[in-house]
């Protein structure tokens, strides 16, 4: 067998993440000589998902700053609290982004026949917390109405709001065509609530639920964007299945299309090595020459470089709490339409303003909490898994106390006798990403994406751009070749799961 030094290879790819996988996937079938390494010593890097062991060592590289892009990360396991399994019976994701219906990355893994190899679950309700009025009340959770049914069957929207949200809600199905486009096309970059309330008379709490459909960050979100990400939210409703829009991988997210989509590439003849990165890279001769951490020198037509970032000037971090609940939170994943699979997800979104920091400053963008029972796979049996979000204002640095005090407030909205406990808590800050997706002749460079709610399938296009590079001794880069790019048909005689 030859050596790393002594093979010439047509692309060595460096980590793991989603694209170089997806990477990996595209040309399983290409017949080349690749290499895949990580410099981690598990697969997924950005959309890795951890054990409780795992995690704990990934906050130690983290405060050794030896993990680009995060900072502040810490584990906390509160005194008195009993339940914690053992710690590979938890999967923590780094990225647990749900996948809508519509999405082209699906399209992509049914095309190339990757999804026999995930299982997905169902997304199920969103949610807007409220706090309470008084003090002697609890904060509730209101159901977001997103398709007819759920406007007629609600009760937290009076009958003339109601009205208005139908309207609105039709009007997005066929926003893409006339005479609709004459309608928001002049507001095309106001913030979506201004055009709401310029155009549906709609009040604050009607904008709120449509702006926590929009997924935003920053509940700033143009019309234009938030026409698209709600027109994709509703069209994705029913697509596979009564009930839900959208689905997540089970056993941790993207982290788990990424080993597949590595499978694939081992099974059509790449090279994997883990604990393996790359030192030092000679990109300005051909062949391009690299120096790896252990000590092999390796030469390859095409290189495609790590995803680390420090992120951009003028992009907030984003700061994330991963929490292990001691409870199945059962009635968050109950089915609203007959026939509807149980959910595995369900969504909480509390708006700006609705929580306040440790000081008694209004919370300036909304949070975000994902919940996930164990039907995901990432936590045992009467157990879920928590996942908040939200961005990192510059002046104020890490939200985990507004995190934590998002988690308790949710906890005592959905608590009967007893509020349910926590169990651990994994909490980080992750720079903004950047924008530096690009080439230099055959070396190829994702950038560390921002962190979104639902997977962006705008990462789909460098991948297919990587792959074209990759592949331009056959074919030339400018041509049309989507009739191939991810489009496989089965391997003859090959066992169950190495299908690809």
């Amino acid at each position: 067998m030859e050596s790393l030094s002594d093979t010439f290879w047509d692309v060595v790819i460096s980590g793991t993440g989603l694209q170089q996988s997806l990477l990996a996937l595209a040309l399983s079938r290409s017949n080349k000589k690749i290499l895949h390494i990580d410099k981690n010593d598990y697969y997924g890097h950005h959309e890795a998902a951890l054990s409780l062991q795992e995690a704990e060592s990934w906050v130690a590289a983290v405060q050794a700053h030896a993990k680009p892009g995060y900072s502040h990360a810490s584990v906390t396991k509160p005194e008195g609290t009993t339940g914690l399994s053992f710690p590979r019976a938890y999967s923590l994701a780094l990225a647990p982004q749900f996948i809508h219906a519509r999405s082209a990355l699906l399209q992509q893994l049914v095309s190339s026949g990757a999804y026999r190899q995930v299982e997905f679950v169902a997304v199920g309700s969103f949610f807007i917390f409220k706090p309470p009025q008084d003090a002697s009340q609890k904060p509730t959770l209101a159901r977001i109405p997103s398709t007819r049914e759920d406007v007629f069957a609600t009760t937290d929207i009076p009958a003339k709001a109601k009205r208005g949200l139908m309207k609105f809600l039709k009007f997005v199905l066929d926003y893409e065509n006339s005479p609709q486009t004459e309608l928001w096309q002049p507001d095309a970059n106001i913030p979506l609530t201004e055009f709401l309330s310029k155009q549906f008379k709609m009040d604050n709490q009607l904008q709120t639920y449509i702006t926590t459909l929009s997924l935003s960050l920053d509940g700033k979100i143009t019309t234009k964007d938030g026409l698209t990400v709600i027109h994709r939210h509703l069209t994705s409703m029913g697509m596979y299945g009564p009930g839900f829009a959208a689905i997540y991988p089970k056993w941790g997210g993207l982290s788990e299309i990424a080993q597949v989509s590595c499978r694939a590439g081992a099974v059509g003849g790449a090279v994997y090595m883990l604990g393996n990165g790359v030192k030092t890279v000679d990109d300005y001769t051909s062949p391009i020459e690299l120096r790896l951490h252990s000590g092999d020198i390796i030469k390859t037509r095409a290189f495609v470089e790590e995803s680390d970032s420090i992120g951009v000037i003028g992009r907030p971090e984003t700061t994330r709490l991963v929490a292990i609940i001691g409870s199945d939170l059962k009635a968050l994943f109950e089915t609203t339409i007959e026939g509807a699979p149980v959910p595995a997800v369900a969504i909480v979104a509390f708006p700006a303003g609705s929580i306040s920091t440790a000081d008694g400053k209004a919370s300036e963008y909304p949070v975000y909490l994902s919940v996930h029972s164990s039907d995901t796979g990432e936590c045992p049996k009467g157990q879920c898994v928590c996942y908040l979000t939200t961005l990192t204002p510059q002046e104020s640095g890490p939200q985990d106390h507004l995190l934590t005090q998002a988690l308790d407030s949710f906890l005592l909205s959905v608590s009967d006798d007893q509020v349910p406990q926590c169990l651990y808590k994994l909490s980080y800050t992750r720079s903004g990403g950047s924008d530096g997706d690009g080439e230099r002749l055959f070396t190829i460079h994702f950038s560390l994406k921002p962190v979104t709610l639902s997977f962006d399938d705008s990462a789909l296009e460098n991948v297919r751009k990587a792959w074209k590079i990759v592949m331009c001794d056959e074919i030339m880069r400018d041509e049309a070749v989507d009739k191939d790019y991810m489009k496989f048909t089965d391997r003859q005689n090959a066992a169950e799961d190495d299908e690809t």
